[in-house]
């Protein structure tokens, strides 16, 4: 998920923002556990649409809540569809697909290349969100641990395999555009919450029919309980709740804080696949994961200007 905000604001971390984080990206890294769970009974276009759908719903009940309303600017509503294009449909349709085929875990891994990928189409195009000498070797450290990782993944020479990874990358990639065209449309002044909803609504309307055609829904059987509660939890609880919590710690924290959550998702994932799911990762996901969180580190350049602080 990836709603950027027109400027990056670095404020301080209080312990219940610190909170809202770690739950945040529970409710993110839980996401790919319930899909792993929906995946037994469902297949990707349907989990996807039902996801969307419920967490549209739940965002319609918090727009209520807060008295907030759609505009009737029909290119406001070009832009939620672009945005649920690039920011929902595409990247849950390739991600659900890469989990077939790839551990919860492995697959959140990749996902934590998003800002390697908003970084670069930032460059592009913004006028302020260039690429440093140290964003640059932040960008490489992050290559090199997606390499690793694709290397740990085709060592068992499955096409598919491979497929799944590059899925989950394309993933990260249409969020890094979203991140970008948001930030251009927050900027005109429509209320985040309002934008989180449009697009998710705008989502769920762009999967219908791909669900009516590929999956026939009504031809399935019913799902049992486990599966129907994953369901409602991706949708209400890693959907809906999880944007009123970005958008919460984004208000509270500033966008510098909130991005720390890209790097606790997939310990969140990991934890939960590997301690329920009994999935097995390999020390060269482990090793890549590192890679990727060190060209994060880098690239958001905190932990550097401390050290260099403490050592003056």
């Amino acid at each position: 998920m990836s709603v950027s905000p027109a400027k990056s604001i670095h404020l301080a971390m209080t312990p219940l923002e610190w909170a809202f984080l770690i739950l945040l990206s529970l409710l993110w890294g839980g996401s790919f556990f319930f899909v792993e769970i929906a995946l037994r009974e469902l297949s990707p276009f349907t989990i996807v649409f039902v996801r969307l759908s419920f967490g549209a719903l739940g965002l319609f009940g918090v727009m209520a809540y807060l008295g907030l309303s759609f505009p009737r600017d029909l290119r406001v509503w070009v832009s939620f569809f672009c945005l649920g294009l690039f920011n929902n449909a595409v990247p849950f349709g390739l991600l659900v697909w890469g989990q077939v085929h790839l551990a919860s875990g492995v697959a959140a891994i990749f996902n934590a290349t998003t800002p390697l990928f908003t970084l670069v189409i930032a460059h592009f195009f913004t006028a302020d969100e260039k690429i440093t000498p140290m964003r640059l070797l932040g960008i490489c450290i992050g290559v090199c641990g997606v390499a690793t990782l694709i290397g740990a993944k085709f060592d068992n020479g499955s096409g598919l395999v491979l497929l799944a990874s590059c899925a989950c990358l394309g993933a990260a990639c249409s969020y890094g555009v979203a991140g970008v065209f948001a930030r251009r449309f927050l900027a005109s002044g429509i209320a985040p919450m309002t934008a989180a909803t449009g697009q998710v609504f705008a989502a769920s309307i762009l999967l219908l029919p791909l669900t009516l055609i590929f999956d026939q829904p009504w031809n399935l059987p019913v799902p049992n309980l486990e599966t129907l509660a994953s369901l409602v939890a991706i949708g209400l609880l890693s959907t809906s709740l999880g944007y009123v919590l970005y958008f919460r710690i984004l208000t509270t924290a500033g966008a510098t804080n909130l991005s720390l959550v890209t790097l606790l998702v997939p310990v969140s994932a990991i934890v939960l696949g590997v301690g329920i799911l009994d999935e097995q990762l390999l020390p060269k996901h482990i090793i890549g994961m590192t890679l990727i969180a060190l060209g994060l580190i880098t690239i958001d350049g905190r932990v550097w200007r401390r050290i260099k602080e403490f050592q003056s």
